[in-house]
């Protein structure tokens, strides 16, 4: 799949449910309404569209959400899916979590072919992390990030970074993911979804700072190494671990841009920060052949953009698209 940029499209990212048992301060508002059930694709149905990604060239799939291992048998879509690492059509099968349910799932998911796992983190003081998360407990997800590293997954820490509430913390979760043997990646905040009035004003603190905060502490070494996903590394020359920045606002990073967006409705957008979308549950649903879907699919690559349009500044208050990140899954 090659987009009208001459991009091939290798990285598919699946929104497994909307819901999530935290309500993070930068994602959510506290009183959610999340989509019935009747409207949320099958796990076979899932398995079904994934799978046809991979037929047409995706190599990488990240199961996400809300909160992906929330949802009631989850397990056996990784399981499906991971027969795609076994014939070789698929590279890599990975998920992004808040580390809630790790401990209760990090094996199963070793024994489906997963191998990393990105677990969001943002602060490691549990008072703070209660107040970011609303709903979260701190030693619980602590918990499940040390099943996953005794289960033998490669585990990679993503902070927000917030300002005034977690940018006291950065030269401490650098210390840590070192000494515990993980990589970083801290991010920017997203325009996304309606969180209250000047909240993402408030928050929004440009990774160039965050940079130029650590480098008093740390060797930050330019690094060529690519995930397959946006961020930009360095390796931080004390610890020896990798630290990505994720700087959708401060550096586009569209002109690389391998990966689309599908949504546990069956809606597929191109773009993370662009309202256009592809319907892909009619065609997934019209007919026991896969060529509506296969045709669908092309049309939506076919449009995708160029890129974003995320800012934030006191002239653009509001969010540049609507939907909360939990519905597109980051």
């Amino acid at each position: 799949m090659i987009d009208p940029y001459g991009r091939h499209i290798s990285y598919l990212r699946v929104s497994v449910t909307d819901r999530c048992d935290f309500r993070c301060i930068y994602c959510m508002a506290e009183d959610m309404t999340f989509l019935p059930k009747s409207e949320v694709l099958t796990l076979e149905e899932l398995d079904r569209l994934c799978s046809a990604f991979v037929r047409l060239g995706v190599r990488k799939l990240r199961l996400t959400g809300g909160e992906p291992l929330v949802r009631r048998n989850i397990m056996s879509l990784f399981e499906k899916l991971g027969r795609h690492l076994g014939t070789g059509a698929l590279d890599e099968l990975t998920l992004t979590t808040n580390g809630s349910q790790l401990a209760r799932y990090a094996q199963e998911l070793k024994a489906a072919g997963v191998r990393r796992v990105n677990v969001s983190i943002d602060t490691l003081d549990p008072v703070k992390f209660a107040a970011i998360t609303r709903w979260g407990k701190l030693d619980r997800v602590l918990e499940g990030v040390a099943a996953a590293k005794g289960a033998g997954l490669a585990v990679k820490i993503n902070a927000v970074a917030l300002k005034g509430v977690n940018d006291d913390e950065f030269d401490r979760l650098v210390g840590w993911c070192g000494d515990q043997g993980f990589d970083l990646t801290f991010i920017e905040v997203m325009p996304m979804g309606e969180i209250g009035s000047d909240a993402r004003l408030e928050q929004y603190l440009p990774l160039s700072m965050v940079r130029a905060q650590l480098m008093r502490r740390w060797t930050l070494e330019e690094s060529d190494y690519r995930s397959g996903g946006p961020a930009r590394y360095y390796t931080v020359r004390e610890t020896g671990r990798r630290l990505g920045m994720i700087t959708p606002l401060t550096h586009n990073f569209c002109e690389s841009c391998n990966r689309v967006r599908l949504t546990c409705t069956g809606t597929l957008f191109m773009c993370l920060g662009q309202a256009d979308a592809a319907d892909l549950r009619a065609p997934l649903r019209s007919a026991e052949s896969d060529a509506p879907l296969d045709a669908a699919i092309a049309a939506a690559i076919a449009r995708k953009p160029k890129g974003h349009d995320f800012i934030i500044d006191r002239r653009h208050r509001a969010p540049a698209v609507s939907r909360h990140m939990s519905v597109t899954g980051g």
